[in-house]
């Protein structure tokens, strides 16, 4: 691997990692970073398997620091110990891994409208799967359509702050690593 992809594979990976941990600053709930992050790294790492990888990684570290340091501050009733992983986890790393895909094969090119319309998409493949995940794991909704409906019925208050999210850290990532390229040249692949 060349001194010129490392730099480049460096950066990204580096602006991935900053941008999951972004989680740890005050936001609205579900205004984060989860879209823009595996969008990102789809579109911009030249081995696809790093686009899986690298945004789970962080995204993993970061959900260590907010279930373990910041959740049991705010909410003690709910925590006793270390913890690994919440429930229903695979739910939303599964939604990551779809937007990656969709990332991988939609993202050949980078250009505006195919990034807005990857960013909705992304939104509604994390609000889909994590509603149907919640739904799925029958702790609060009935078995059946109706709980279903009832599921991502009161996931659509949620579903807004979900597109703004993945708006903007689709247009923060992107647009600053496209301003980048344009300062340092080596950042563009050949």
């Amino acid at each position: 691997m060349s001194k010129q992809i490392d730099v480049r594979f460096g950066l990204i990976a580096m602006m991935i990692v900053f941008a999951a941990f972004s989680r740890l600053l005050p936001h609205p709930v579900n205004f984060t970073p989860v879209g823009g992050m595996a969008l990102f790294g789809a579109a911009y790492f030249t081995k696809k398997y790093w686009a899986f990888i690298i945004p789970l990684v962080a995204m993993f570290l970061s959900d260590l620091v907010i279930n373990n340091l910041v959740y049991p501050v705010l909410y003690p009733q709910y925590y006793e110990g270390f913890t690994l992983m919440t429930q229903g986890w695979y739910w939303m790393y599964g939604s990551f891994a779809l937007i990656a895909a969709l990332g991988i094969f939609a993202l050949k090119k980078v250009k505006l409208p195919v990034l807005i319309g990857t960013s909705l998409g992304a939104s509604l493949i994390f609000f889909l799967i994590t509603n149907f995940g919640t739904w799925a794991s029958g702790l609060i909704y009935p078995a059946g359509l109706a709980g279903l409906g009832m599921s991502y019925a009161a996931g659509l208050p949620f579903l807004l702050n979900t597109i703004a999210g993945d708006l903007f850290y689709v247009g923060v990532m992107f647009g600053s690593f496209e301003l980048l390229k344009a300062q340092y040249p080596r950042l563009v692949m050949a």
